[in-house]
């Protein structure tokens, strides 16, 4: 039955509901500018009422209510657009991370300017052209010789350049990892504190924003998703591996790689396994480093060691003023001291590979004719070696232009003695070494009988690297050269004759082993025209062509990550903007709500007022 006191628990129950209405409001208006908090609403409901449906129950019509509860204190959040959230600030962190390092690399080309490396070689290119016209002034050989110095300083600043940021990611990726691994920890103890306030029948509404907020910073490291199904383990998953689960977090660490000039990578701690970066910093900056950095590296050690190799076998050919030859005018450093090239890689004592760069055969081809012989040529390629055919019809122009147009790693042009000469680019695969012929093989006999560079034809006679003492497979008088140290454009320079003296600068060919006449600058004439000969730097055809691609692509990344950067960052806004829509704290809108409780707060004590008169009357004024 209904207790004489019954109004007084009524508005006792309604000043404690509006005064936590009250408490909630003002938490919300000083966390307004809390970053990653959710406003907080509470649910208010009747108390359950006089008398429920049973056997003993007054017989009355209805039931009386007791008055207010708060139901809950619940944050409001869209869980759907917060999943959405963290996956596109993923997606935001990887293209702001390429747009940072792409611009960097755009200013170390510095092109087009006075001072880049594409105009120090084109004057390095006429100053040959002015000694091939006046071969026998020594100022013309100084200017060769001076800009020879710059060209050479220049692609050193190049190479330095672009490796203080390869450097630089080193350092951003293991600031990174430990950065995840710092909030991880942090997310795994919060599920900790949020599980056992749940189990104590609390809503924590601030850890709950606070983890979210740590699930959103996760998210520009790495991609992520949760998983909350099962309300005791909060998981948070990567790349197809739990990162947190509960209480439990598996850590990343840094591991460096030999194969990769001892830079790192990103493993799970307790495996050893590589993590799978999809999107997030990390994946932006691993990527930066080893594919997009290791690329330009590649490509201007490539131009570099192809250049000095042209450069020097024709320079060697030739006649200095003091009668001499024999000379390179650049200095090559090898990658191996045994002059075949054998090579032990595993480091056991023992040779066990053979290392070298170009092979060139003995016989002189002449590019128009057909070959009249078909065959299958393997090659090295970046994940399997490539077969190229060749047919009776073509000619050595066709089968050169097959090679280079193929996606092995070796490439073939005719050289000065118009003798086939193969060469090594850079490998695609970090494992595999750089400007290494890795694989020749000939079913026929174009390689074999016809250019004069393998032994015999088959898998028997086959070139293979990782074997040692491999030149045995090639011709008896076949020319080698043994694979450069690695990243050549940072170690290349003058031949140390040449910068004491430039009168030992050769601009001449002789003639039955005698110099050439007073005025020829044949030799210097060739060198000159390097500039625009088809050389096969790399898959690109001539110099300029690298130039051209090199600074055109170096361009074209900074503008897409830009452009892309840009889009991304429009769409993150529209959601964090529809987030702050639902989820932030609207000034007016908390003003209002307060004036609602207060207004509901002052009306429940004036009520208590009232109950308090009736039974001061029941009490004190009834009677005797």
């Amino acid at each position: 039955m209904q207790s004489t006191f019954s109004g007084i628990e009524i508005g006792k129950r309604s000043l404690l509901a509006h005064n936590r209405g009250l408490s909630t409001i003002g938490h919300n208006l000083s966390n307004a500018s809390t970053e990653g908090y959710s406003r907080q609403r509470v649910d208010l409901e009747t108390f359950h009422p006089l008398a429920r449906a049973q056997l003993n129950r007054p017989h009355r019509p209805g039931q009386l209510g007791q008055g207010v509860e708060v139901a809950r204190i619940e944050r409001v959040r869209d869980m759907l657009l917060e999943g959405r959230i963290v996956s596109q600030s993923s997606r935001e962190a990887y293209w702001g991370e390429r747009e940072r390092f792409t611009l960097m690399v755009d200013q170390v080309y510095n092109e087009p300017t006075e001072h880049s490396v594409r105009d120090m070689m084109d004057r390095f290119w006429d100053s040959w052209q002015e000694l091939s016209i006046y071969p026998e002034q020594t100022a013309a050989r100084e200017q060769v010789r001076e800009r020879g110095e710059a060209l050479i300083e220049g692609i050193k600043q190049r190479n330095r350049g672009l490796n203080e940021i390869r450097v630089m990611l080193e350092d951003e990726i293991r600031g990174k990892v430990r950065e995840v691994n710092e909030i991880g920890r942090e997310i795994a103890e919060l599920n900790l504190e949020i599980t056992k306030s749940k189990a104590a029948g609390d809503n924590p509404n601030d850890l709950l924003d606070r983890r979210d907020l740590l699930v959103e910073k996760l998210s520009t490291f790495v991609n992520v998703t949760t998983e909350d199904r099962n309300p005791q383990e909060f998981t948070v998953h990567t790349g197809g591996h739990r990162l947190v689960q509960g209480g439990i977090v598996r850590e990343f660490e840094t591991v460096p790689e030999p194969e990769n000039q001892g830079f790192s990578r990103v493993t799970w701690r307790h495996s050893g396994e590589d993590v799978e970066l999809r999107s997030g910093a990390l994946a932006a900056l691993v990527e930066l480093r080893d594919e997009d950095l290791r690329g330009e590296l590649q490509s201007l050690d490539n131009m570099t060691i192809n250049f000095i190799d042209l450069v020097n076998e024709i320079h060697r050919d030739a006649y200095g003023m003091d009668g001499e030859t024999g000379r390179d005018f650049f200095v090559e450093y090898p990658a191996v001291l045994n002059v075949l090239g054998d090579y032990d890689r595993t480091g056991d004592g023992a040779f066990d590979h053979t290392y070298l760069f170009r092979l060139t055969g003995t016989n002189e081809l002449d590019a128009q004719p057909q070959i009249g012989i078909e065959g299958t040529m393997t090659l090295s390629g970046p994940e399997q070696n490539i077969e190229i055919q060749y047919h009776p019809t073509d000619t050595v122009e066709d089968v050169i232009a097959r090679i280079n147009t193929s996606s092995s790693e070796v490439t073939a042009r005719l050289d000065r003695n118009n003798r086939l000469s193969l060469k090594a680019t850079p490998a695609a695969e970090i494992e595999d070494p750089d400007f290494v012929i890795r694989h020749v093989e000939d079913s026929g006999q174009f390689l074999a009988g016809y250019a004069g560079l393998l032994a015999g034809s088959g898998s028997d006679n086959a070139y293979r690297y990782d074997e040692p003492n491999m030149t045995e497979m090639l011709t008896a008088d076949a020319g080698f050269q043994v694979a450069p140290l690695n990243n050549p454009s940072g170690w290349m320079r003058l031949n140390r004759e040449i910068e004491r003296d430039v009168t030992k600068i050769a601009a001449s060919f002789g003639t039955a082993g005698r110099p050439g006449e007073p005025g020829d600058g044949s030799a210097a004439q060739q060198i000159a025209q390097l500039r625009h000969r088809p050389v096969m730097v790399g898959h690109d055809n001539t110099f300029d062509d690298y130039f051209a691609d090199s600074a055109a692509s170096a361009g074209l990344a900074a503008q897409e990550a830009r452009s892309t950067l840009d889009t991304q960052n429009a769409i993150a806004k529209n959601l964090r903007d529809l987030r702050d829509s639902i989820s932030g704290v609207n000034i007016d809108e908390e003003l209002a709500q307060m004036i609602k409780f207060q207004h509901a707060y002052t009306a429940a004590a004036r009520y208590i007022t009232q109950v308090d008169r009736m039974l001061d009357t029941i009490i004190n004024r009834m009677g005797v």
